[in-house]
């Protein structure tokens, strides 16, 4: 398969398990950011350059919620669902082994998703929020 399609690949899968599971965005982006960062680093340890759209996070459209509203991170992190993690972290990883993904192409995906669910994350006042579904746009 070409990088194009290995990377449709992966991403028609990712939408598909977050909709089915109805993944909350605080699930997502943690498995999400985990794979984000594991991949830069080998991408980091590969190559000398990294192509600046891979090498940090894409800047949100829209400025961050601000909230009065305090909560505990720790009690929020600790609701969530390891197993539903678990199940879209092993999707992830075999797909990229399966598909044979080159690390920049399977970083470019994760930078996408990344860039949704961190904007859906800026866009949070409250614990609840956090636990709501990750929105997928119809066009992504």
């Amino acid at each position: 398969m070409t990088g194009s399609q290995t990377m449709v690949t992966l991403q028609e899968r990712l939408v598909n398990l977050i909709n089915q599971l109805s993944m909350p965005v605080l699930e997502s982006s943690l498995v999400i950011s985990r794979w984000t960062n594991r991949l830069l680093r080998q991408l980091q340890d590969h190559s000398n350059t990294v192509p600046e759209n891979l090498a940090a996070p894409w800047p949100l459209d829209s400025e961050p919620v601000t909230s009065e509203s305090t909560f505990d991170l720790e009690k929020a992190l600790s609701l969530v669902d390891r197993d539903r993690m678990d199940i879209l972290d092993t999707l992830i990883r075999v797909t990229l082994e399966e598909e044979e993904m080159l690390v920049s192409d399977a970083l470019g995906v994760m930078r996408s998703w990344e860039h949704l669910v961190r904007g859906q994350l800026s866009q949070a006042s409250g614990p609840g929020q956090l636990f709501s579904p990750t929105e997928i746009p119809e066009e992504f």
